[in-house]
């Protein structure tokens, strides 16, 4: 009081705004805190002429975009009031030292079961762009899915020049079948699951399906702006390749990390990727439609798969229409489609992830481990269990059912969640610390197939120190035939140093990595009948899953946890479970 009453009151005027800016720069700086509620529910949906009912978030599908910005805290509130356990996962958050809200069931937390609740609570540290948010339990995320959408900083730019318009396309996959009996079925078979019914945009299958015209998503744009689509594969269990007719896209960012741009007419995306495109709209009226069209890219076989294509509808908008809303789809103007490539074709999905490439700049450093502390090589594909008992499977033969592996590991989900058990000291009987560092027989991994195609079954897990540089070396198999694999990391971001075709050659291939600019992702496909290799820094202690975003080879075992050992100081622990953590 003394002081106050010594100021002026211009000058107790002029602290208080510098006390405001202050703490305006300080809310900046750490981010604000954003809540969200999410309530799982059952809602009829209508597609393909058929009604059923889904798993939604409060009632839609896509499930509801959730905004923050970098630094911000995001308060997420999941109360279940369906009729199936949930988890949900936001897919791409680093999470460091909260692992609790990562989300994959059994993995980091048991699932939320109906009539409970469970608050995600976490900070997006470090990052921003486009990530997702979806179900981490079963085949859920086959309707339980929406944007992340995190933003700079306040005041700070794009890298690139900021688009007029910024748009969420989400592909999925829909079916006429209840998801949960389709995987029930095809695990008490042994065999393929059934396929979907139609590719989405947005949730809409559109206008080359059966009763699908009135389901289709538009874009609507104004001649000569520059439009940002953030494109999501959220799709089960296909890859797609993505392309909007006589439009180029220049590629931006992927996985939520700028790249280097580059412009192109078609691109791949997998399960679990997203990639930033600015779409440069024409700069006159063309008096012309234009389809947005995704479709399968695919090397298995003779497996089974949606060989269907979605599309959406670019529209212009007539130059004097009286507003943004204003009805412009003209069915008499030409409607241009693109040409996509051949469902197999390898070459071009390896052409373009060749172009990808980090910024590498002083603001986003391509802080890629020079060094290698522990080198691990992991074969992935599929393999065979033996059909149980007398009883007859629809797998490879008869007497088999379908199996995949990671190291010949085929990993059996827990029924205790793994975190929880790692923290409280609890992991006998629930998981072993012995996952193979290589594969225990190595074999012709891209030749002819070994006679014996069965694997271990077990739930193992990779234990690194704290502060570790990583390097991993996932090498495609075919033993079930060639087929690529887009392995998803929790918990990190890593870099994709090197891949190629064959097997790996530890000898004349390491020299040829890419340490200065490699591309920095979340989710990489190990290419079809080759390798792919990746480096990350072990600096988020906790348990973190990693396995095949196509829902199908996750199912039959193509998934293992790593375990990141706590560091020697405070910040370099994982942080206690909160009270409300879901029990089993």
């Amino acid at each position: 009081m003394a002081i106050s009453s010594a100021l002026p009151c211009s000058s107790l005027l002029m602290a208080a705004a510098q006390l405001m800016l202050l703490a305006s720069v300080v809310v900046q700086v750490q981010g604000i805190t954003r809540h969200y509620d999410f309530n799982v529910t059952m809602a009829n949906v209508t597609r393909l002429c058929a009604t059923k009912s889904i798993v939604t978030v409060n009632g839609q599908f896509p499930g509801p975009k959730i905004v923050a910005r970098e630094g911000d805290r995001l308060i997420i509130r999941v109360t279940n009031q369906a009729q199936h356990n949930i988890s949900l996962h936001w897919h791409g958050i680093r999470q460091l030292r909260t692992g609790w809200a990562d989300g994959p069931a059994y993995i980091t937390q048991c699932p939320i079961q109906t009539g409970q609740s469970y608050v995600y609570n976490y900070t997006v540290a470090g990052q921003r762009g486009t990530l997702w948010w979806h179900a981490h339990i079963s085949w859920l995320r086959a309707t339980v899915y929406g944007p992340l959408v995190v933003l700079p900083r306040p005041g700070v730019p794009y890298p690139f020049p900021a688009p007029y318009k910024e748009v969420p396309v989400i592909f999925g996959e829909w079916w006429l079948a209840d998801t949960e009996v389709v995987v029930e079925q095809a695990l008490q078979l042994g065999a393929g699951p059934n396929v979907s019914d139609a590719h989405t945009i947005n949730g809409l299958p559109g206008p080359l399906y059966n009763c699908s015209a009135k389901d289709t998503y538009k874009l609507k744009v104004k001649p000569g702006k520059t439009y940002m689509l953030r494109l999501i594969n959220a799709a089960l269990n296909d890859e797609l390749f993505f392309s909007v007719a006589n439009h180029s896209l220049t590629v931006v960012e992927v996985d939520a990390v700028y790249v280097k741009p580059f412009t192109v007419d078609t691109l791949p995306i997998a399960p679990g990727q997203t990639t930033n495109v600015l779409l440069a709209a024409k700069p006159f009226y063309p008096g012309a439609n234009y389809y947005m069209s995704a479709k399968p890219y695919s090397t298995a076989r003779p497996a089974t798969f949606d060989n269907t294509t979605v599309a959406g509808i670019l529209e212009y908008e007539y130059p004097d229409a009286p507003s943004s809303s204003a009805a412009s789809f003209d069915k008499a103007l030409p409607l241009h489609r693109p040409t996509l490539p051949q469902l197999n074709d390898t070459s071009f999905v390896g052409n373009f992830t060749a172009k990808l490439r980090s910024l590498a700049t002083p603001q986003y450093p391509a802080a890629v481990p020079r060094t290698v502390d522990r080198a691990f090589f992991f074969t992935v594909g599929l393999g065979t269990h033996p059909c149980p008992g007398n009883a007859t499977c629809l797998g490879p033969t008869n007497t088999t059912q379908f199996a995949a592996a990671v190291n010949n590991v085929s990993f059996v989900l827990p029924t205790r969640a793994l975190l929880h058990s790692h923290f409280a000291g609890l992991s006998s009987g629930v998981y072993s610390s012995d996952f193979p560092v290589a594969p225990l027989t190595p074999f012709n991994y891209t030749g002819t197939p070994p006679n014996n195609t069965n694997v271990a079954s077990g739930t193992k897990l990779m234990v690194v120190p704290y502060g570790a540089n990583v390097e991993l070396v996932l090498q495609g198999t075919s033993i079930l035939g060639v087929e690529s694999h887009p392995l998803h990391l929790h918990g990190f971001n890593f870099f994709v140093v090197g891949q190629g075709y064959g097997n790996y050659d530890p000898v004349n291939d390491p020299p040829k990595f890419n340490l200065v600019d490699p591309v920095e992702r979340n989710t990489v496909g190990v290419p079809a009948g080759g390798w792919v290799a990746i480096r990350f820094l072990a600096d988020n202690p906790g348990v973190w899953f990693m396995h095949c975003h196509l829902e199908v080879h996750t199912t039959w075992g193509l998934r293992m946890a790593w375990l990141v050992l706590d560091g020697s100081l405070p910040h370099q622990k994982l942080l206690p479970p909160p009270s409300d953590l879901p029990k089993c």
